[in-house]
């Protein structure tokens, strides 16, 4: 593989796109929006910055990886060459449906199409495709940079050579690949989410404040980061998604999102992309303040 498409701009799909290029693949990064695209490619640059800074990359090696990546507006040109396209578009099963019958119908044959899908099936997303065999899901973990851990979601019809590709491309950018099934939430949210939800439910009956939560998780249980903080990170927004697919798909009252988190969202209040959620951000978004309720 040398040629990798990333669709999406936004965090995941702009850290997906960093990794690539830092690892020497010729990178085309897809956004409807040229604003968008200006933007990543800026922040793109300010995280190579800080790795040069800390001594992990050259100034040579920053260029060169920038240098690696394209912006796109125009999703059919930029797969003419794919050798895998990553989708990392908005946690929606319909915009991601659309995305794939678009990939399908452009890419080339032997191109993988792949996912960065937190919960949502795979299978699904391969069924609007004439090749599910080649659809796999990769979902990174944010920041993509950082994080090592990629989970490998296998659909129903995902076929063993796109799996053992992606497995050896995943250690080739010096992440550890872990397989998961295709069932909802797969095995990081699955497990994650629920603790999240507990955490916002114990908040939303009075039994601790945001700052009591956070800090017993990490200090008694050495979290490194408290999942109030952690659901401020994730994106509300996103949390809730995941709650919500997890909830329809087993149909269990453990998985219910707790009605403070879909107030927070209904309010527009995601975390720290919009500075306010369990805490706020406006001041110093390194140190926060933890918000009452």
């Amino acid at each position: 593989m040398k040629n990798i498409t990333v669709v999406g701009s936004g965090t995941m799909g702009s850290g997906i796109a960093h990794c690539f290029a830092q690892y020497g693949f010729d990178v085309h990064l897809v956004d409807l929006n040229e604003d968008a695209l200006k933007t990543a490619i800026e922040k793109i640059g300010k995280n190579l910055e800080r790795q040069v800074n800390k001594g992990l990359l050259t100034a040579e090696d920053k260029a060169a990886a920038l240098g690696r990546i394209q912006p796109f507006t125009d999703l059919g040109v930029a797969l003419t060459s794919a050798d895998l396209v990553v989708e990392a578009a908005t946690e929606n099963q319909d915009l991601k449906a659309k995305i794939f019958q678009q990939m399908d119908a452009a890419a080339p044959a032997h191109c993988i199409l792949a996912t960065n899908t937190s919960s949502l099936s795979i299978t699904t997303l391969a069924s609007y495709t004439q090749r599910p065999e080649k659809v796999i899901g990769m979902h990174f973990m944010n920041p993509v940079p950082v994080m090592r851990l990629v989970e490998i979601i296998k659909g129903y019809q995902t076929d063993q050579a796109t799996l053992a590709t992606i497995e050896d491309l995943t250690r080739t950018i010096e992440k550890v690949p872990l397989v998961a099934a295709d069932y909802p939430g797969f095995v990081a949210n699955r497990i994650l989410l629920p603790m999240i939800n507990e955490a916002i439910e114990t908040l939303f009956q009075g039994v601790g404040t945001v700052e009591a939560i956070d800090e017993m998780m990490k200090l008694g249980m050495g979290h490194p980061m408290g999942p109030l903080r952690l659901a401020d990170f994730i994106g509300l927004d996103v949390c809730l998604s995941v709650l919500e697919v997890l909830h329809n798909g087993f149909g269990k009252d453990k998985y219910a999102p707790c009605p403070l988190l879909r107030n927070m969202v209904a309010a527009g209040n995601l975390g720290v992309k919009t500075k306010r959620g369990f805490y706020d951000y406006s001041e110093n978004p390194k140190q926060p303040t933890p918000l009452s309720f």
